[in-house]
């Protein structure tokens, strides 16, 4: 088999470099796919992405245009390699999404909901109906505002910052970390930016009710507190529902240029 490879990549060479940067190509696409917002959903059947995968690696073989790897290349450590690196494209753009996610469990929790949860199809766990919500709405904005384009044009420079066939994998040159740190250490911070709003209106609730019990003590202000905070906490996300559209689409350019 060997002697057949060898002797196919004398008289077909072209071919031979094509099919073996589709490998390549086809690997750290189906990284990216492993772990990035939207592709990564397990609603989308295994077969659809695996053709979307196959017909994207043949359109980017013609756009890359990829060299032929040098001699003595290992192959399978550059297989590995490549997926890995495709990954870590798809966890740097979950990262940005994680925050929303965090936004929506801090409203959940203030609004009193906790005890309502879901089952979660994509990651297969209960998640609370606020960070349902925003789920979805986090992945409308981010498919709104161009985070496909966004993924792609990412992986079609990766190919420049980390060759396909090379076996130098040297993170600080490759990913802005500080971009990367600001993503992973401000999640909450963000998460608090966007549940800010419902935060505010649920604290000024609790305190009117804690002068309420304080002057009328007969009234039951623990039972008043479960009817009035869903209440609330869905009144003020109605209110500002476009201005935090607005927030998240910013949240989210802000992060485009992580590499």
């Amino acid at each position: 088999m060997d002697e057949i490879l060898k002797e196919f990549a004398l008289y077909f060479p072209e071919l031979n470099n094509a099919l073996g940067a589709g490998i390549m190509i086809f690997l750290r696409l189906v990284g990216l796919m492993r772990l990035a917002p939207v592709l990564s959903k397990s609603e989308v059947p295994a077969l659809v992405r695996l053709s979307f995968a196959l017909i994207t690696t043949v359109i980017l073989v013609g756009v890359i245009n990829p060299a032929p790897p040098a001699p003595n290349t290992p192959i399978y450590l550059c297989m590995a390699l490549n997926f890995i690196f495709g990954m870590i494209i798809g966890y740097v753009a979950n990262c940005i999404l994680a925050a929303i996610l965090a936004g929506g469990d801090m409203i959940n929790t203030q609004m009193g909901l906790s005890s309502a949860m879901i089952m979660d199809p994509s990651s297969k766990s209960q998640i609370s109906i606020m960070a349902n919500y925003f789920s979805v709405l986090a992945m409308l904005v981010f498919m709104y505002s161009g985070g496909i384009y966004w993924l792609f044009n990412a992986l079609i420079k990766s190919f420049e910052l980390f060759p396909m066939y090379s076996v130098d994998f040297h993170f600080e040159k490759i990913i802005n970390i500080q971009y990367l740190s600001d993503i992973t250490a401000n999640v909450l911070f963000c998460g608090l930016h966007i549940a800010a709003p419902v935060l505010l209106a649920t604290l000024a609730q609790d305190i009117i009710l804690g002068i309420i019990s304080k002057t009328a003590p007969q009234i039951n202000v623990f039972s008043l507190s479960f009817l009035f905070k869903p209440v609330m906490g869905a009144f003020i996300l109605i209110v500002i529902l476009p201005m935090l559209i607005n927030v998240i689409t910013d949240y989210l350019v802000s992060f485009a240029n992580i590499f």
